[in-house]
């Protein structure tokens, strides 16, 4: 079994924009660092994947409904953004702004399903006045740039496209997953043994999430590096794999 793993971030990766050939881009990168080998995962940022599918809102083309204007007021947060968060979300699970916070934070069920703050709606890394928005189906998106890229390089790939996510009771935030390609959400252990013999009845590492938070471990937001390469993980590709089984379903729900 191979406990040693190799996580790099692949440099070179310009600027992208709307209609811009990411599996190509990515690919090229790839080649300039020594390429990839059988099994090797990439990690992508989400950004530079809705760049390219043209996941961008002009806030000058947002027209705010009541709703947001009242939350805006509430959260001290600028309308246009509010409604293009209540566009991308469910529902708002809460809203709250502390007394030392500037602005405010609304914890929002994304129409994908994820729970997290302001919908994944974010400013970073973006022209001023321009917000970016989850792809619009993260699995799919990971499927295209996988199969492209293995055909490219003649390898079995593993693709996790990540977002930074905040956690209930723990401050600070982590990368996590939200498009796969083959690589599972999940490995169960249940049924083997722990080293003291004892059978595990409930261990389930979650793979997918552990990759992208590693990932986190070589990049920073002023980076400029949203492809990373993982190697020497322990896994096996699935023909079909999905980041909702990796969601907690609303019944087993303790807090909702």
């Amino acid at each position: 079994m191979n406990n040693a793993v190799q996580i790099s971030a692949i440099p070179g990766v310009p600027d992208i924009k709307p209609g811009d050939k990411l599996d190509k881009i990515l690919g090229e990168c790839l080649e300039k660092s020594g390429g990839v080998r059988e099994h090797d995962i990439l990690c992508i940022a989400h950004k530079v994947v809705s760049k390219a599918e043209g996941n961008l809102i002009k806030l000058s083309d947002v027209r705010p409904s009541k709703e947001a204007n009242r939350y805006a007021l509430e959260l001290n947060k600028s309308p246009e953004k509010v409604e293009v968060i209540l566009s991308q979300s469910k529902r708002v699970v809460r809203a709250f702004k502390h007394p030392r916070q500037y602005e405010g934070t609304m914890i929002c069920e994304h129409k994908l399903g994820f729970i997290s703050a302001n919908a994944a709606v974010d400013e970073s890394n973006s022209d001023f006045g321009t917000l970016i928005t989850l792809p619009d189906a993260p699995d799919l998106s990971a499927k295209r740039l996988g199969k492209s890229l293995e055909k490219r390089f003649g390898v079995t790939l593993g693709v996790v496209i990540t977002d930074t996510f905040g956690r209930p009771w723990r401050l600070g935030q982590v990368n996590v997953a939200i498009g796969l390609y083959k690589v599972p959400t999940r490995i169960s252990e249940i049924g083997t043994k722990d080293g003291w013999g004892r059978e595990l009845f409930v261990t389930e590492p979650a793979f997918s999430d552990e990759i992208a938070a590693a990932s986190g471990l070589v990049i920073t937001k002023a980076a400029k590096t949203p492809l990373v390469l993982v190697r020497g993980a322990n896994w096996t590709p699935l023909h079909s794999t999905k980041t909702q089984d990796i969601l907690r379903d609303k019944a087993e729900d303790m807090f909702r």
